[in-house]
């Protein structure tokens, strides 16, 4: 007889949550060179620290070091080039908060736990790179599906949550619409501006506000 698995072999799953496509898919990704993989990674962190909406195709290339065809064989536009950094980040984030999880932690823990890793997207050096993004065409829908996904997954933890009775039984949906949407909203110029600590440490806080309400309910 095989034992059941534990621990990191236990994987959360989410019924019903269709994962979210990158803009680049893993077969295209697999296409590209390693010198373009690298370039992906070094336009990340100049859009980090930089910002590099403003630039022109030539401009980024010249930047990099690297040939105009080097950059049109990753995306076709500048735009769509911009955006594919970003999807390739934030998707890397998410991966991340999704392999954080274990079946074997009680289900609010696996909310909280995805949610302190998922809100890694409005650490600090984050925020020059969402106000810079928004000059690109785009980047709006892109950040909605993100977000869109962020929520869907934050409900499928707190129907497990409610369906083993860790907390009474709630519009989940909704719960899941607040949390999913604190670290964009803490992330926001006009609200980071005069918040007391970081997106990432404000949204974290409100979510275990929240989630310690759900314990205080049952």
């Amino acid at each position: 007889m095989t034992a059941a698995p534990t621990g990191k072999d236990a994987r959360v799953r989410f019924p019903g949550v269709r994962p979210l496509k990158p803009l680049l898919s893993r077969e295209a990704e697999r296409q590209l060179s390693a010198r373009q993989l690298e370039l992906l990674d070094e336009l990340e962190e100049k859009f980090l620290r930089e910002g590099l909406a403003d630039l022109t195709m030539a401009e980024i290339a010249a930047l990099l070091g690297c040939s105009l065809r080097t950059l049109y064989g990753i995306a076709p536009s500048k735009d769509e080039l911009l955006l594919t950094v970003v999807d390739r980040r934030l998707h890397r984030i998410g991966r991340a908060a999704i392999e954080a999880l274990d079946a074997s932690m009680p289900p609010l823990d696996t909310v909280r736990a995805y949610l302190r890793a998922a809100n890694e997207a409005v650490q600090p050096e984050a925020l020059a790179l969402s106000a810079d993004l928004a000059k690109v065409a785009g980047a709006g829908r892109l950040f909605d599906a993100h977000e869109a996904y962020l929520i869907t997954v934050t409900q499928s933890l707190l129907d497990r949550a409610v369906a083993e009775r860790q907390i009474a039984p709630v519009d989940t949906a909704s719960v899941a619409h607040v949390l999913g949407g604190l670290g964009r909203e803490f992330a926001r110029p006009d609200v980071a501006e005069v918040a007391q600590a970081s997106p990432k440490a404000t949204a974290d806080a409100i979510s275990e506000l929240i989630l310690q309400g759900l314990l205080a309910e049952r």
